[in-house]
Formats: structure tokens, C-alpha cells, sequence
């Protein structure tokens, strides 16, 4: 019997979550996350039998690279900055 992290539907339905969990915590934080786990459950429907520390590893580069093509495509673009002016504690 494989282990639940070996089951493509795990990681499909936890990157569900994760795109879940985004909704309520705006921010493309969690986004990356959720698209590295869909990925890696396809990759595991795709090529089945790959261990459990290389989906670990394949999760962690896909979420980091699917993070980075969102920082760059939504994220401040470059020479821009964000400026804050008011405090929130100034009336």
C-alpha cells in the first residue's frame, strides 16, 4: 500500500485547499503553493512510483517557480515602489 503523499489525489486536493486558503488570505502567498501541489499531483498521475523526498523536492522548486512567474507578472513592476504616506495612528 503506498503512502497518501504517493497518491496523486492527495496532492490535488491539498493544492484545492491551499487555493482555498488563498481566497481568505489575499496576497498570492498560498497561490504558489497550490499550483506547485496540482503540479506535482499530475506529475505523480503522470510518472507513479517516484519517492517521497523527490515529491517533496519537486513541490518545493514548482511552488517557488510558480511563485516567482506571479511576482513577476502581478507583482510591482520594476523601477516602481510602494510608498506609504499616513500612519495609521496619525488623525
Amino acid at each position: 500500500m503506498s503512502a497518501a503523499w504517493e497518491l496523486w489525489w492527495v496532492w490535488v486536493a491539498g493544492g484545492m485547499v491551499l487555493g482555498i486558503i488563498e481566497i481568505f488570505a489575499p496576497g498570492f502567498i498560498f497561490l504558489g503553493f497550490a499550483a506547485g501541489a496540482v503540479l506535482t499531483g499530475i506529475l505523480v498521475a503522470v510518472v507513479p512510483g517516484i519517492g517521497a523526498p523527490w515529491l517533496f523536492v519537486v513541490f518545493a522548486v514548482l511552488s517557488v517557480l510558480v511563485w516567482l512567474g506571479l511576482r513577476r507578472a502581478v507583482g510591482i513592476r520594476g523601477g516602481q515602489y510602494k510608498r506609504i504616506d499616513t500612519d495609521i495612528n496619525e488623525n
